[in-house]
């Protein structure tokens, strides 16, 4: 006989929902959607620490460096170490945010109908799913390039196809994509896990290779592209934010990989051991590769798919791009699709389950690549690059994501006290529809940044938006529950 009313038990600090008709019934909750059982929990700190090096080696990753000398006027010194500084920053709401998802097994959607309601979870989830869709267009670009340039290693018919043969690549991979998130979270960790060392001999390979043709003194005395006397300050702070938005999207969507931690030191020890160092590290990479470039196959290349394609020898481009496409798909299917697989599934549980979402995922990334495909299928002609998408989306894209880290940590954290109704949270009863102190919390920043985009006083609003967002976002917040409590948590209880 089912039981009518749902149960919560607690073992070594993870707890777990016996799901009664009460959840089963309700249209906030699908099979994909509920909370991982304790048994489910299988990943360790070397498979957190596997999923980070998967993700963060990457061509977007490679050409990090690139973006903050050109873009950024930074020097190469002053980019490395900014990327190094901002993912120790960043840490902090990964590792934080991590916490619900761990301790409760709820996935980012579920964890947000406790700070913007049990609807209104579902702004901020496609704020996230649209640009974690995004990325999973721009890194199967990446993907499709790689295994066009692999077939054409093998088959000298290939490469006549030109840009046909890459969008044919990109469709290759986007399939290929597709079908790992489908099979589910055990697939991803399986991915990952085999990745990791992978990777990294990829980078140790590349780094032998390519030292001999750079001198690291005259690199890192390369002047910075600003202007004379320019104070370092603001042009390091930019950048920094910049990079802090390239992780600003798992920073909130974490607690859909942290609900399969074994234990809250996992994830913790976890991120720290996989992100700083293999960002930092792979970017550096990247600088040395660029620079370099010149003297190894004679032009300046910024990024490694299209230097590996110069190689004159099939063997060696075969066997780089065959490990490129893996490092581009443990990227791509961890960090692009999980999350808007499960922020599409948030707006109707019952209606949308996880092969519908990843489908859905695919079709919106293929959307937003339709441009870049249409160019190198020859139909339209445009001088937008993806490069150019790319860094610019960096610090705009910060600038929405910063308020929602800072609402969630401080709801968690602070008003909550760590303390969900479990199985409220997949009921209409016990949360409110829509918590409106959430989304003046975050309406206020997103704001103040438009409005600073038009003020040249004001203009450090925006360049240091996620700081200043998840700031202000986090005190807002916290300042609307002190003094107008929302319709919450009949009981607060787990």
């Amino acid at each position: 006989m089912q039981q009518i009313r749902s149960q919560v038990t607690e073992r070594d600090g993870l707890f777990e929902l016996e799901a009664g008709s009460d959840v089963l019934d309700s249209p906030r909750y699908n099979h994909d959607m509920a909370p991982t059982k304790v048994r489910e929990r299988t990943w360790n700190k070397w498979h957190i620490t596997a999923l980070w090096v998967g993700m963060s080696i990457c061509v977007p990753t490679y050409t990090l460096g690139g973006v903050l000398t050109a873009y950024f006027g930074l020097s190469v010194g002053e980019a490395l170490m900014a990327i190094l500084f901002a993912n120790i920053i960043v840490l902090i709401p990964l590792t934080l945010n991590a916490f619900p998802g761990t301790k409760y097994g709820i996935p980012f959607p579920v964890l947000l109908r406790s700070s913007f309601g049990i609807l209104g979870s579902n702004i901020p989830c496609l704020i996230r799913a649209l640009v974690a869709c995004g990325w999973f267009g721009i890194q199967t670009m990446f993907g499709g390039l790689a295994i066009h340039l692999f077939l054409g290693s093998i088959f000298d018919g290939w490469k006549s196809l030109g840009g046909t043969g890459e969008v044919l690549g990109f469709m290759m991979f986007w399939t290929l994509n597709l079908w790992v998130v489908i099979r589910g979270a055990e697939s991803i960790k399986w991915l990952e896990t085999l990745s990791a060392p992978l990777l990294v001999a990829v980078g140790v390979g590349l780094l032998v290779w390519a030292m001999p043709n750079v001198s690291m003194t005259e690199l890192l005395a390369i002047p910075a592209k600003r202007p004379e006397g320019a104070s370092v300050v603001s042009y390091f702070a930019a950048g920094l934010t910049a990079m802090v938005g390239f992780w600003a999207t798992l920073s909130l969507n974490i607690p859909d990989f942290s609900r399969y931690a074994e234990s809250q030191k996992a994830q913790i020890v976890g991120q720290i051991m996989g992100l700083p160092l293999t960002m930092f590290l792979f970017a550096s990479l990247g600088v040395v590769m660029t620079a370099a470039s010149v003297k190894l196959v004679g032009v300046t290349v910024s990024d490694p798919v299209t230097l590996i394609g110069h190689i004159q020898s099939p063997v060696w481009v075969a066997l780089a791009m065959a490990l490129i496409i893996i490092a581009t798909l443990s990227t791509n299917t961890a960090a692009n699709i999980v999350s808007p697989t499960n922020d599409f599934q948030n707006i109707a549980p019952r209606v949308i389950n996880r092969t519908k979402a990843v489908m859905l995922t695919g079709f919106v990334g293929l959307a937003l690549m339709g441009h870049e495909l249409l160019k190198k299928l020859g139909l339209i002609v445009s001088d937008v690059s993806l490069e150019t998408v790319y860094s610019n989306w960096l610090l705009g894209y910060s600038s929405l994501l910063g308020p929602i880290a800072g609402i969630m940590v401080v709801d968690y954290f602070l008003i909550k006290k760590q303390q969900l109704d479990l199985a409220g949270l997949y009921r209409d009863d016990v949360y409110p529809a829509w918590n409106w102190n959430g989304f003046l919390a975050f309406g206020v920043p997103v704001v103040l940044t438009l409005l600073s985009l038009g003020s040249d006083a004001f203009s450090w609003f925006y360049s240091y938006g996620w700081f200043t967002g998840s700031a202000l976002g986090g005190l807002i917040y916290y300042g609307l529950c002190a003094t107008r409590p929302s319709p919450s948590v009949a009981k607060t209880a787990v």
